[in-house]
């Protein structure tokens, strides 16, 4: 038994005197810790904290001498190898070429059937009395591992019997008449890949940004989010929230018989037409002969 430990068990046996509470402040400071020795035996470090250093070269019995681990002779055991290197001779990708590309403008969109929301609301994991979003999507595990966005495909669409409202990425025209035919609604809006991570852990409004119009009747005093939803910039994403084939949030911003481009303008709502028009008049008036 260790000295010390001797006169500390002791000392536990012994009755302790009463200390005024003022001066019960100040014991930690005057007497120093005392620990059972048995923790000794225990110390480590932190789980991952330390890593042995492999010893290279230093007999069979390590499991890593003579070669090191490198194998026997070779260009892999004197040095590195560029990757895709065929020992000198002509690469495949020479050979062959490089074939296709990668498309950046491409998103990932997770498709959603109305079979498995029909499915999810039987079950009793889905209130098709409030609208269904992203965020009751992934919290009844509907839909997981969502990247650019949710699209809704129309299989299982006669299996519908109750009206819904639904705010997705993107929808297929036949999900929007199956959805509509039933009573309810489809609205598909913008969203980023870190929005939608916001609104999985409760951050971001799932419906409503800056620019949204939606009218959707939400149960409740509005919940306050630290993170605002954002809206689309880009010229392509813009027309297609515009488009009210697509049941864009952004269609409200198109007047009557305006079309969804930012490029084309619609017939006969440009600057020049009504000069061109006084034009021709005033140059036919010219030109007659009585």
């Amino acid at each position: 038994m260790p000295p010390g430990f001797r006169r500390a068990l002791c000392a536990s046996w012994l009755p302790q005197p009463s200390v005024p509470r003022t001066f019960s402040l100040f014991l930690p400071f005057l007497y120093p810790q005392q620990r059972s020795a048995s923790i000794l035996s225990g110390l480590s470090d932190n789980p991952g904290a330390y890593h042995k250093k492999i010893r290279r070269g230093r007999g069979p019995s390590s499991g890593k001498g003579k070669t090191s681990g490198r194998g026997h002779k070779g260009q892999k055991q004197h040095g590195k190898v560029p990757r895709g290197f065929n020992g000198g001779q002509t690469p495949d990708e020479v050979v062959h070429g490089l074939r296709g590309f990668e498309n950046v403008f491409s998103v990932d969109m997770k498709p959603l059937n109305l079979e498995k929301i029909q499915a999810w609301i039987e079950q009793g994991r889905l209130d098709p009395s409030k609208p269904i979003t992203v965020k009751e999507l992934n919290r009844s595990r509907c839909i997981h591992g969502v990247k650019d966005g949710v699209k809704l495909l129309a299989k299982g669409s006669e299996q519908i019997t109750s009206p819904l409202n639904i705010v997705v990425s993107r929808a297929s025209a036949s999900a929007i008449a199956a959805v509509e035919a039933a009573g309810g609604s489809v609205t598909t809006r913008y969203y980023t890949p870190f929005s939608i991570k916001r609104i999985t852990r409760g951050e971001t409004d799932p419906i409503h940004s800056l620019q949204s119009r939606i009218p959707l009747e939400t149960q409740g005093e509005p919940t306050a989010y630290p993170k605002r939803l954002p809206d689309p910039t880009s010229r392509k994403d813009i027309e297609y929230y515009r488009d009210p084939a697509h049941r864009g949030y952004l269609s409200y911003q198109l007047d009557e018989g305006q079309g969804p481009s930012l490029f084309f303008k619609t017939p006969g709502t440009g600057k020049f037409v009504a000069k061109r028009v006084k034009k021709r008049a005033a140059s036919g008036a010219e030109n007659r002969l009585w």
